[in-house]
């Protein structure tokens, strides 16, 4: 759940660096029809620093949008408010262990990457699985100097021109609740998927980055996608399919109305079947972009 969780395509580029080709660019998808334009970029929300992935059609975008969307709110009283909701439903029953929900093997396997990435069992012990699975992210994160600071939405949001109104497609509460309310018996099956995606190592993505740099939507559905779908169906429908189909409900009342929207998600929730712009297409929409 690492590349859905923190964001579906975060870790990706936890520690690796971009092809330095001004033609390799993560792809962007335009909504057009009589009177609306919508600019759909797939985002990582957390980047090292020095990473050059802004399209040239993504800036001319924000220069004339009426309005900015993001998953949710960039303003500091909305972060803050995502990780107190976080707090507030994180922690296991009393008398509950993330390693008596894994089991002896996975809790062994727990303990090493904990101890790898400098985490604190006593912490970890008593955490929700969809929480150590976030806590495991960022502390991977920090280790590879990656951080949300350097992600697309904060760059975007602090670059993009005043004049676009800020909206959001969810609420901080909203968001957590996703992760909070998921089953737990699919929230360890979507640990242990995350256990061995961090044994790989940083290493392991490298294949990834090269994908999002270069518009390769495919690879990206591979191996990004597939693997959530496998290890936890449950999860991946709440994450990616069920969030797509009340986004899909918003982009359509916009396009209803008139102007210029830029549209800014985590890249896994723009490929596939499952994708905004494959569903958008379904519904009759022309969409422009792979």
């Amino acid at each position: 759940m690492v590349r859905s969780l923190v964001s579906l395509c975060a870790l990706f580029l936890a520690a690796c660096s971009l092809p330095s080709s001004a033609a390799a660019m993560p792809p962007v998808w335009i909504v057009r029809d009589a009177d609306s334009e919508i600019v759909i970029f797939g985002s990582m929300h957390i980047l090292p620093p020095g990473v050059d992935w802004r399209p040239d059609a993504l800036d001319a975008a924000l220069a004339k949008a009426d309005d900015l969307w993001f998953e949710l709110p960039m303003d500091a009283a909305s972060q803050a408010q995502v990780g107190q909701a976080a707090m507030a439903r994180g922690y296991l029953p009393a008398g509950q262990t993330l390693t008596g929900l894994l089991g002896p093997a996975d809790g062994a396997r727990l303990r090493k990457t904990a101890e790898d990435l400098g985490l604190p069992m006593a912490v970890l012990q008593y955490l929700q699985p969809w929480l150590a699975e976030v806590s495991l992210a960022n502390a991977m994160f920090m280790q590879s100097s990656a951080s949300r600071a350097e992600g697309v939405e904060t760059v975007i949001e602090r670059t993009a021109p005043a004049s676009a109104a800020r909206r959001a497609f969810e609420t901080p509460e909203q968001q957590i609740a996703i992760l909070a309310d998921t089953p737990q018996e699919a929230q360890v099956a979507s640990l242990r998927q995350t256990l061995d995606e961090l044994a790989e190592g940083p290493g392991a993505y490298d294949e990834l980055v090269q994908a999002w740099a270069a518009g390769d939507i495919r690879t990206l559905e591979t191996e990004a996608l597939d693997p959530i779908r496998e290890a936890s169906p449950v999860l991946y429908r709440r994450l990616i399919v069920d969030r797509n189909t009340r986004w899909i409900e918003t982009i359509k009342a916009r396009m209803a109305g008139s102007g210029e929207t830029v549209i800014v998600v985590g890249a896994g929730h723009l490929v596939g079947r499952d994708g905004l712009p494959a569903r958008l297409r379904a519904l009759g929409f022309k969409v422009e972009g792979p």
